[in-house]
């Protein structure tokens, strides 16, 4: 009958044991000084050959013939103790024999001296499953057992023993086997077995083994059956391993911020039967590969899974940060751990690569940051698709700028040689839309000669109300004038005169949402215009009103309130000049972000 690979070839003597020198010089000693111990407690991950090295050590001890503390295996002793003939060596299953009266009928057999054998042994296999009533009825035997009694405990969760078993016990850790050591092992065993396996081959299988001897024996098991030479390729298409090509092509859309085109080849896997949290997993391997190669390119090759070549994880590295790879790693890992409660776990896959491709989906500080980042690397670096405007470049205007508006009729403004400061307004009515206007003033309400300031003239089917009367050119007033429409115009310079003191005081985020707002200050109401509601709901806080109110009052030297509204203030030809400069930031702030080809993914939403 065929034997697997990894059941013919088990170690039969410590010398055999790969990767494991520590612990099998360790017991060879022991008993060739006659010095064994009456429990062991072997622990590590699968395949390390804890089972195995408990298997020899029974025999050593019991050898009727050793040398040098290892068991000849040829002796009536150690034949009977691999073929399983000799009930004095007893190998437990602690997953299936875990109740207390399991381990109640092993303390009443063990009082027996052994029948053929010099020491009874008791293998027990992942003893972390024993139950708390189980491990209290083994503790009294293990602590003082017969002379004629061994313990080897063996188990891959050591946290799950109790401190009062561990005490009890020489502890063993098993480390997993390095990749060379599986790749020397595997071209032994293939040599002997008469198996072409390429070095290529033998490497891909020592990788994917993760430190476990036996799973990449299994492997080569699988891959026996191919005819012919067994090489990297071969390798991946038996073990199914073909779709790493398509997981690398779908990393790198992700890298590249092609949502819609990660979308297509993510429908495409799952269409074609790819389970999601398998394709999850895959991509995660490939972020962790790429973030040790970014990161320790020379030394970190061996810490590789070895399942996707060097040239293509140079390939996709290039020109990423590992905290993109980071990023990337931490989200997968998240929706991963989600997706064993979703009831539908395509569309988790589908929103987790849509958090890959723009981190401003996630939400978090963290994307914020990384955004914001980027943004001030290339202000600095001046690397722009389209040449930024001049106003995101320290746009602090000492006087408004005209630009030109949209208006019913065309309006030219004539700047005056030297404009006096502008007179306060009281607050305008509450209406019940959020929304200010400015009323027009009656006409037995114009100012008089003496109080009237110095304006642009006005073209007549500009002029915004036929009763308003006409302002006297040259004249000028003082601060205490009457209030007039162009009060609140006067006033909204205060918002560009005081943006870097705002800013000072407030966090990086509230800082670029204050950049898409634009303030009007109209007597001892502060309006802050916002684009849309999200980014009022981001500027609405007690913290920002509070700045704005003591930044403002402290200015203008009398108590401020402050009032969020949204859209763009309704001004008239003479209010356009001071909204519109401390608008032009706003929008260029925006222009910047949409047009930036470096920053594509720096969205508020």
């Amino acid at each position: 009958m065929y034997q697997a690979l990894y059941r013919k070839w088990r170690p039969k003597t410590f010398s055999d044991v790969i990767g494991q020198a520590h612990i099998t010089d360790t017991l060879q000693k022991q008993v060739a000084e006659g010095k064994v111990g009456h429990a062991y407690l072997f622990t590590g991950t699968r395949g390390t050959g804890k089972t195995t090295c408990a298997r020899i050590l029974a025999k050593a001890v019991n050898c009727l013939n050793p040398v040098n503390g290892a068991p000849c295996n040829q002796c009536e002793a150690c034949r009977g103790i691999d073929d399983g003939s000799l009930l004095d060596v007893t190998e437990l299953d602690a997953a299936s024999n875990n109740g207390v009266d399991n381990v109640r009928a092993l303390r009443e057999e063990a009082v027996y001296t052994p029948a053929v054998l010099k020491k009874r042994v008791y293998i027990i296999d992942e003893v972390h499953m024993l139950s708390p009533q189980a491990f209290n009825a083994l503790l009294k035997t293990l602590e003082e057992p017969p002379e004629h009694l061994l313990f080897i405990l063996a188990t891959t969760e050591l946290h799950k023993v109790p401190a009062t078993i561990l005490s009890r016990c020489q502890r063993f850790s098993f480390k997993r086997i390095t990749p060379q050591d599986i790749e020397s092992r595997l071209c032994y065993v293939a040599k002997a077995e008469k198996i072409d396996l390429q070095p290529e081959g033998a490497e891909i299988l020592a990788r994917m083994a993760g430190g476990a001897l036996r799973d990449a024996l299994s492997l080569l098991d699988q891959c026996r059956v191919i005819q012919g030479t067994i090489g990297g390729r071969e390798v991946l298409d038996v073990l199914g391993l073909a779709g790493t090509i398509q997981t690398a092509q779908l990393m790198r859309l992700i890298l590249q911020r092609q949502t819609e085109d990660a979308l297509l080849l993510f429908g495409q896997l799952y269409d074609s039967g790819k389970d999601v949290g398998a394709l999850l997993g895959e991509l995660s391997d490939l972020a962790r590969d790429l973030t040790i190669l970014s990161t320790a390119p020379t030394g970190g090759s061996s810490l590789l899974t070895g399942g996707y070549d060097l040239k293509t994880l140079q390939s996709l590295s290039q020109g990423v940060s590992p905290r993109r790879f980071l990023y990337i790693t931490s989200a997968i890992s998240s929706c991963t751990a989600s997706l064993n409660i979703s009831l539908h776990p395509r569309t988790e896959g589908e929103l987790c690569l849509l958090r890959l491709c723009d981190e401003s989906l996630s939400g978090d500080l963290d994307a914020l940051c990384a955004r914001i980042d980027r943004l001030e690397k290339a202000v600095k670096t001046g690397n722009f698709s389209a040449a930024p405007s001049e106003s995101v470049k320290g746009f602090r205007p000492s006087k408004p700028v005209k630009p030109s508006i949209s208006a019913p009729a065309p309006v030219e403004y004539v700047p005056a040689p030297e404009e006096p400061p502008l007179p306060e307004e009281p607050p305008f009515p509450e209406e019940s839309s959020a929304r200010q206007r400015v009323y027009d003033i009656p006409a037995d309400m114009s100012p008089q000669p003496h109080q009237q300031q110095s304006r642009p003239p006005v073209s007549p089917a500009a002029a915004p109300n036929p009763r308003s009367p006409a302002p006297a050119s040259g004249s000028s007033a003082p601060a205490s004038a009457t209030v007039d429409s162009s009060s609140a115009a006067g006033d909204s310079a205060v918002w560009s005169q005081l943006s870097d003191q705002y800013k000072g005081r407030m966090t990086v985020d509230k800082r670029v949402f204050l950049n898409m707002a634009t303030g009007i200050l109209s007597g001892d109401l502060l309006t802050v215009w916002c684009q849309n509601d999200f980014i009022k709901s981001a500027l609405d806080t007690a913290a920002v009103t509070e700045v704005l109110r003591e930044v403002t009052a402290g200015k203008v030297g009398r108590s401020i309130r402050v009032a969020f509204a949204i859209g763009k203030p309704e001004v008239t030809a003479s209010q356009a000049v001071p909204v519109m400069a401390a608008a032009q930031k706003s929008d260029a702030m925006a222009e910047l972000v949409k047009k930036g080809s470096q920053f594509s993914n720096f969205k508020i939403q």
